[in-house]
């Protein structure tokens, strides 16, 4: 296959994946309009930029979702974002679209759209960290809470549906990766999608899907795979290596780290890892063609979980190191994903 084709795939699939987030977009800018940040970066002008700090206090909105929602609208132009040489800071600036998004012009009209799908991105969300439509599981609001229909068919065949893509690209790309590894553990396997392909294209390991009782209970018999019920938070079946696929985005920090610690205990300290499939968020912007998908996910993970989202490196690297992991690798498997290795 040549590179231009490989380059017109990878595309489409990048497509693809913003076709799905599309909506959010709507959403997202909504948001906006509900805070009234394009009418007070029209009052400062293009040469008066507000920092995130500044933007925050003045909203009254914590600084982190503020500033993931900025990062998405500035990526997609609606402002205009730059950041200090002689600090970390994040400035924002007006463009010609948000003009058209102040109050005495489009906004008004903009907040007669999708009134019902806000969620966990409102003005509302911003200002108070909770997310008024989702119930708490294991002290956070997210949709892992089984209330809110994930042990459904359609989430299943949705997350077979995702399994499917994400994991062609991981044996196309990481192959290197599952040499040596005998018993493999996917932490949130529900009814083994993922582990079927892997031990099928790898028929050495010996699979476990490791999931709620409920959910792997449910689940029909594959080949080469053990279901095993449990809780994340509280131990991981011993193996090799253990995977986190789609899980990490769904919590909190605090969380996370819990989560990594109880992986990191289930791998040998000299020869185990633990492999985690998710996004990584390129934060200058300067990305490849999945970059408008991931914060398109991380808008999706805002609206379902309010404290769950997607990482920047940077990010992924401080939970490593409180989960008292040694070192890590992060590889490129050419899609809105990455595999990243984590070693104790």
């Amino acid at each position: 296959m040549t590179k231009m084709v490989l380059d017109a795939e990878a595309q489409a699939g990048a497509d693809v994946w913003e076709y799905a987030f599309g909506f959010l977009k709507t959403i997202v800018v909504r948001c906006a309009v509900q805070l009234e940040i394009p009418d007070l970066l029209e009052k400062r002008g293009t040469e008066d930029p507000i920092s995130l700090s500044q933007l925050s206090s003045l909203l009254g909105c914590q600084a982190d979702p503020l500033h993931r929602v900025m990062r998405f609208l500035a990526f997609h132009g609606i402002f205009k974002s730059s950041s200090s040489s002689s600090s970390s800071s994040v400035y924002y600036a007006p463009t010609v679209i948000s003009r058209h998004l102040t109050r005495d012009n489009m906004g008004p009209f903009i907040l007669l759209q999708l009134p019902g799908m806000v969620n966990g991105i409102s003005a509302e969300a911003l200002r108070s960290g909770v997310n008024p439509n989702l119930k708490a599981a294991n002290g956070e609001d997210t949709w892992t809470d089984s209330a809110f229909g994930n042990h459904k068919q359609v989430f299943t065949d949705a997350m077979a549906c995702h399994a499917r893509s994400t994991v062609s690209a991981i044996i196309d790309n990481y192959p290197e990766g599952f040499k040596g590894i005998g018993r493999l553990v996917d932490v949130g396997g529900r009814h083994g999608m993922a582990l079927g392909m892997l031990v099928k294209a790898f028929p050495w390991i010996r699979g476990v899907s490791f999931d709620l009782e409920e959910v792997v209970s449910m689940a029909p018999p594959r080949d080469g795979i053990e279901f095993v019920g449990g809780s994340m938070f509280e131990s991981v079946p011993k193996a090799d290596a253990v995977m986190l696929m789609w899980i990490l985005h769904d919590w909190s920090d605090k969380s996370s780290i819990d989560i990594l610690k109880k992986c990191r205990e289930a791998v040998p300290a000299d020869t185990g890892k633990v492999i985690i499939v998710d996004a990584v968020i390129d934060e200058v912007g300067e990305g490849d063609e999945y970059t408008g998908a991931r914060l398109g996910l991380d808008m999706v993970m805002m609206a379902a979980t309010v404290k769950g989202k997607e990482r920047t490196y940077k990010e992924w690297t401080y939970l490593l190191n409180e989960a008292g992991f040694s070192r890590n690798t992060v590889t490129n498997i050419h899609t809105i994903e990455s595999v990243i290795e984590a070693y104790p």
